[in-house]
C-alpha cells in the first residue's frame, strides 16, 4: 500500500507497457463488436511530471522524454503519442497518462472501462481523473479479485491488464494465478502482465510458471535499458501478453528495436518470443 506510480510515471517501463496497449486497442478496433478493458492496478490515471513526485526520480527523463523529442518516429506510435500531445496542447511535456487514461481515450464509444484502485488516496484521484464518462467504472477493491469479481464480462472480448506494484515477493506468482481465473472465465481474454526485470534469474521461475498456465498462446515482449546482470537496479521490463490480437507480433519486431536504441541507458536490448505457441 506504500506503492505510487508517479514517482515512476513516463519511465522506460510506461513507454513499454503504454505503447503496447495502445496498439493492442488499435488492433481491436478494426473490428465493430465492443471490448472491455478490465485494469487491476489501475493508479491514479494522469500523472503530473512537474510535480513532487515525478520531479523527485525524474524517471521520465530517461523514459517518454527521449520518444517525445525522437527524430523519425514510427507511425505505429501516432495513437500513443497522439494522447500525450492531447494532454500537452502547448507542445511542452508536462502531462504524462497513465493505462486508465491512454484506454479511456484510445477506445470507443461501445467500449467498457472497468478500473480498480486499491490505494484509497489513488483511488479517489482516479474517480475524479475519469469523472464525466459514462463506460468508466471505478472500483477501489483488492486488485487480485478483478478477475473473479468482474468476468465474465458482457462484452465477448476483453482485455485485462495486471501490473501491480511488485512489493510482494509473491506477486510473480499471484500474476499467473489471477490470469488463470480470467482464462477460467473467459478463454479468449487478452491478458497483457507488466513485470520488472531485475535479476533474470529469478523471473526463471515466473517463464515455467507462464508456460504451464494452460493460455492458448503467450507472447513474452522485453524491454533492456541495461544488461540483466544486476539485481540492485530496473534492467528492464517485460510484458506476457495471453491471447495477442493477430498482428501485434509483426508490430512489435518494428517497434522494439527502435525502442531498445531510444531508450538505453548502458546498453540496450529486446526479446520477443513465444512462451506458448499457438496450437
Amino acid at each position: 500500500m506504500n506503492y505510487r506510480h508517479a514517482f515512476h510515471a513516463g519511465n522506460h517501463a510506461d513507454v513499454l507497457k503504454h505503447l503496447v496497449l495502445s496498439r493492442i486497442f488499435a488492433l481491436l478496433s478494426r473490428k465493430e463488436a465492443p471490448f472491455a478493458y478490465l485494469d487491476s492496478h489501475a493508479g491514479v490515471g494522469l500523472y503530473d511530471l512537474a510535480g513532487d513526485q515525478a520531479s523527485r526520480t525524474g524517471e521520465w527523463l530517461q523514459g517518454i522524454a527521449r520518444i517525445w523529442q525522437a527524430e523519425a518516429q514510427p507511425a505505429l506510435l501516432d495513437d500513443y503519442l497522439g494522447v500525450i500531445r492531447e494532454l500537452n496542447p502547448d507542445g511542452a511535456l508536462r502531462y504524462y497518462p497513465g493505462s486508465p487514461e491512454l484506454a479511456r481515450q484510445l477506445t470507443r464509444e461501445q467500449d467498457r472501462l472497468q478500473l480498480n484502485e486499491k490505494h484509497p488516496e489513488d483511488g479517489a484521484l482516479l474517480k475524479d481523473n475519469m469523472a464525466g464518462d459514462r463506460r468508466v467504472a471505478v472500483h477501489r477493491g483488492e486488485g487480485w479479485f478483478v478477475p473473479r469479481a468482474l468476468m465474465p464480462t458482457q462484452e465477448k472480448r476483453v482485455v485485462l491488464l495486471i501490473d501491480p506494484p511488485f512489493e510482494q515477493a509473491d506477486e510473480l506468482s499471484r500474476c499467473v494465478t489471477a490470469i488463470k481465473e480470467a482464462l477460467g472465465r473467459m478463454r479468449q481474454t487478452i491478458g497483457v502482465i507488466w513485470y520488472p526485470i531485475k535479476d533474470e534469474r529469478q523471473l526463471k521461475r515466473f517463464y515455467q510458471d507462464l508456460a504451464r498456465s494452460g493460455a492458448p498462446k503467450l507472447l513474452r515482449a522485453e524491454l533492456f535499458v541495461h544488461p540483466a546482470d544486476d539485481a540492485s537496479r530496473l534492467s528492464g521490463s517485460g510484458l506476457a501478453i495471453v491471447n495477442p490480437p493477430w498482428g501485434l507480433e509483426e508490430e512489435l519486431r518494428e517497434l522494439l528495436p527502435w525502442l531498445a536504441e531510444q531508450l538505453a541507458q548502458s546498453q540496450g536490448s529486446w526479446r520477443l518470443d513465444w512462451l506458448i505457441e499457438e496450437a
